[in-house]
C-alpha cells in the first residue's frame, strides 16, 4: 500500500498593492463616512446634557452609591450582623464587630467599609440587610477620584451621605 500525494491549489500571490489592502480599507471608510454624514444630516433632535450643570432625572429603582442609615441617636442602624458582606457576589464589604455599649443593641460596626473598584452595584446587600441599615438610594455614581484608597468608603463617609 502507497501513500499518495494529493496536490492542493493554493491561491495566487498578492501584489504588492494588493498586500496593503488599500481598496478594502477605502471601502472600509465610505461605509463609516456613509453613516455619519446620514446622522449629522438627518439626526438634528440628539439630545445633549451639560452634565455638571444640568443632571439627568435617574428613574425611581436606580442603584446609586451606597448610605448606611442612622438611628435616632446617630449610631449606625447596622447590627454587624454579616448578611451584607455574606450575601456581596464581588466581596467588596468588609465589616469588624465589636460590642455595642446601648443594652439593645448586641453589636455594632467598628469598622465598615464598601470597596466602590470591587463593587458592581447589584443590590444584593440592601435586599440581605435585616434593618434596613444599609441603602443605594442616593441618586449618586461613584464619583471619579484620583487614588484607589479614595474609593474605598468607611464608616464615616457611609454615614455622611
Amino acid at each position: 500500500m502507497t501513500i499518495g500525494v494529493k496536490k492542493v491549489a493554493r491561491p495566487p500571490e498578492m501584489s504588492f498593492g494588493e498586500s496593503l489592502y488599500l481598496l478594502e480599507i477605502l471601502k472600509g471608510l465610505a461605509v463609516t463616512m456613509g453613516h455619519f454624514l446620514h446622522n449629522v444630516a438627518h439626526n438634528k433632535d440628539i439630545p445633549t446634557i451639560e452634565y455638571p450643570e444640568v443632571r439627568r432625572v435617574m428613574p425611581p429603582r436606580f442603584r446609586g452609591c451606597h448610605r448606611l442609615m442612622k438611628r435616632q441617636n446617630g449610631a449606625p442602624r447596622c447590627v454587624a450582623c454579616y448578611m451584607c458582606a455574606t450575601a456581596c457576589p464581588a466581596v467588596c464589604i468588609t465589616i469588624v464587630a465589636g460590642e455595642s455599649p446601648d443594652p439593645k443593641v448586641e453589636k455594632y460596626p467598628v469598622r465598615f467599609d464598601i470597596d466602590m473598584l470591587r463593587c458592581i452595584f447589584c443590590g444584593q446587600c440592601v435586599e440581605a440587610c435585616p434593618v434596613d441599615a444599609i441603602r443605594m438610594d442616593t441618586g449618586w455614581f461613584t464619583p471619579p477620584e484620583d487614588t484607589r484608597e479614595k474609593l474605598i468608603y468607611t464608616i464615616d463617609r457611609l454615614l455622611e451621605k
